[in-house]
């Protein structure tokens, strides 16, 4: 009864959907506030009736409703409780529904707190992120329904995939949906902001929220599933250029763009065209995102399907949104003219060049993502782009971007002078060189990576430090005021120190991990980068719904021990599949990864053993940066431009 209740909102949501999507937008044209009123409780209950059917299909999972076709094929009655709730959307189809729920909870945020947007602006959000939610109403309701009831129910279930069967994972998905389809609410405000014809600087204010939202939720979801193939996959590696790691990263990138390009239209009502593009290709990517996921048209690891109809369904939406906004950017672009004149060095134009740079590097990524698929269809060769054509193409624009980042905090805006910017700069360059001199001379592979890291991470670092600092002004008391500076400094001071930590991080641990494979016997203890590690005894232990091959080992250094380490090698009989559990010490300055293979004729055993250092501060500089989105978004001027619906007002009439 529940799951048809469930099937009966998401049909209700979806016919309130296509109302909020019409009305408000005629209301908003012939400026009638009783149809424009429309869009607010059409918002929220769109959004309730969706909860409900996302709740009504995790009940059936929770409770093993294996009469339900999807329940059936991505669960087990013996699974643990958190991935049966978490197989609601380790699928096509719930997450598509997880997808909508999202899309409807941003239209129902943004009518909650979008009080002092001036109605018309409001009225033409809600319709066109309603329009969203309708294409993908209909996708899910007539190409991947999830409440599609079995006449004849099975005993039993075929289980969730393994590789989902893991914390992290259970709640990657949830994260990277909120930044994925957060961009939505951001494309929405560019489009209305189109068909009104007027951007300016309370535009810039309203729309930032709304992108430093969806850019957090992307970067904790990013984290977690790095997180995630760090430890689970078995191969001791924290990204690998996948096709689907690549469809998330350039939302990301773009994201960030629009974030900091929005900064300029608030300031100086400059890059009003480039602010409106970059929201639509933003969600654009989200969608080219998706298609790619769900189509087949790229194997990965983390695809949820393999379906040309249903791909092309994707593309079509994909194509009707982002086609039919360019078409309109193209047609309103006259009216978006630039009013803020600035010097190309000042805080505008290290904007542009930061924008440029997360541009193009999207652009490399999206290049050797797509080239396969070209290559395939173009000329009838199969190619493979690797991590060594990323590495070489992507890290270039990424070293600039760090260069650049602390004098563009440091420069006034309109006009500046690069003399008074580099003045307080000269000690963290001189820290950073320092740093990296040390490293140099210390290192024995003699690779310019490490060094690059150090002087990267804390050139960008220590460059956030002294912005913070210098916006104490000068004289006493300086320690005060640095206390009351306002929330969003230091959301920005935290989310570019927690850069520098990432940069440094990433390129301390390619540079200087160590890596050995061997055959080891019982007992018999071997040395891997100054630890002793010795396999005492390897024994099958049983899962609540897997069995596992546990190995037991000692991790020694210079004779003390320092920990146990319990590697694994995991078979689901009911899915018949294996999946590797890696054993990791976890240490501030490195960890200790050991896999455990297959056993040989010998009676000895595949070990395989990774030593990381600064594999922790990856995901710290991850956390700082997300940390520094959630100050910034908690300073009270970030809150939906308090306040700028009184200096442009917008009135309206009855309708008649």
């Amino acid at each position: 009864m529940i799951t048809e209740l469930g099937h009966f909102a998401l049909i209700l949501a979806f016919m309130v959907a296509i109302v909020q999507a019409v009305v408000p937008l005629i209301g908003a044209e012939k400026r009638w506030t009783s149809w424009m009123a429309v869009a607010e409780p059409a918002a929220t209950l769109q959004f309730l009736l969706t909860a409900f059917a996302f709740a009504a299909l995790t009940w059936a999972f929770v409770t093993s409703d294996f009469s339900l076709r999807l329940v059936v094929l991505n669960s087990h009655s013996d699974k643990p409780m958190l991935y049966k709730i978490t197989g609601t959307w380790g699928n096509h189809e719930g997450s598509m529904l997880l997808w909508v729920l999202i899309v409807t909870l941003f239209g129902a945020m943004a009518a909650w707190f979008g009080g002092n947007l001036p109605p018309g602006l409001r009225a033409r959000v809600l319709a066109v992120q309603s329009a969203v939610g309708v294409a993908f109403f209909a996708f899910i309701l007539f190409t991947s329904n999830p409440f599609l009831r079995l006449a004849v129910p099975p005993m039993n279930g075929q289980d969730l995939n393994p590789l989902l069967q893991d914390p992290g994972l259970a709640f990657h998905p949830p994260f990277l949906y909120l930044g994925y389809v957060g961009l939505s609410i951001c494309f929405s405000f560019a489009v209305a902001a189109l068909i009104e014809g007027r951007v300016d600087a309370a535009w810039g204010r309203w729309v930032r929220p709304w992108t430093l939202a969806a850019w957090v939720f992307l970067t904790v979801g990013i984290a977690l599933g790095s997180w995630w193939a760090y430890y689970e996959l078995g191969w001791g590696g924290f990204w690998f250029w996948d096709p689907v790691e690549n469809a998330s990263f350039m939302p990301w990138l773009l994201s960030a763009a629009l974030l900091h390009s929005a900064i300029v239209v608030e300031k100086r009502e400059a890059l009003k065209s480039w602010t409106i593009l970059l929201a639509i290709l933003a969600f654009g990517f989200s969608l080219i995102g998706t298609f790619i996921v769900r189509s087949g048209l790229l194997t990965s690891v983390h695809a949820f399907a393999n379906d040309p109809e249903r791909g092309v369904f994707i593309l079509m939406i994909m194509a009707f949104f982002t086609g039919g906004a360019l078409l309109l950017f193209a047609l309103r672009a006259g009216a978006m003219e630039a009013k803020g004149v600035f010097a190309p060095v000042s805080r505008e134009g290290a904007l542009v060049a930061n924008n440029v740079l997360l541009a193009v590097a999207c652009f490399v990524v999206f290049v050797g993502t797509m080239w396969p698929v070209v290559a395939e269809m173009a000329f009838d060769r199969k190619l493979t782009v690797g991590p060594p054509f990323f590495d070489m193409a992507f890290s270039p624009f990424m070293v600039l971007l760090g260069l650049l980042l602390p004098f563009g905090s440091m420069m006034p805006w309109k006009r500046g002078q690069v003399s008074r910017a580099w003045a307080p700069l000269k000690g963290a360059l001189i820290l950073s060189v320092a740093l990296a001199a040390l490293v140099w001379a210390i290192q024995t592979e003699r690779s310019a990576l490490g060094p690059l890291g150090v002087f990267m991470g804390a050139w960008i670092a220590s460059g956030a430090i002294i912005d913070l600092w210098g916006r104490t002004g000068r004289g006493p008391n300086r320690l005060g005021r640095l206390m009351r500076l306002p929330r969003a400094d230091w959301g920005k001071a935290t989310a570019h120190f927690g850069m520098g930590v990432t940069f440094f991080a990433i390129c301390g641990l390619v540079a200087w991990k160590q890596d050995d494979i061997r055959v080891v016997q019982l007992g018999e203890p071997f040395d891997v980068a100054g630890f002793t590690i010795t396999l005492d005894d390897v024994q099958q232990v049983q899962g609540p719904n897997y069995i596992s091959t546990m190995g037991f080992a000692t991790l020694e250094k210079n004779g003390r021990e320092l920990t146990q380490l319990r590697p694994e090698k995991r078979i689901y009989p009911v899915a018949q599949m294996a999946t590797t559990e890696a054993a990791i010490d976890y240490r501030f300055l490195r960890d200790v990864y050991v896999v455990i293979g297959d056993p040989q004729d010998n009676g000895g055993w595949v070990v395989r053993t990774y030593v990381k250092p600064f594999a922790n501060w990856m995901w710290a500089g991850t956390i700082l940066m997300s940390l520094g989105g959630l100050l910034s978004l908690s300073d009270r001027r970030f809150r939906v431009a308090a306040g700028a619906a009184r200096r442009v007002p917008q009135g309206g009439v009855p309708a008649e």
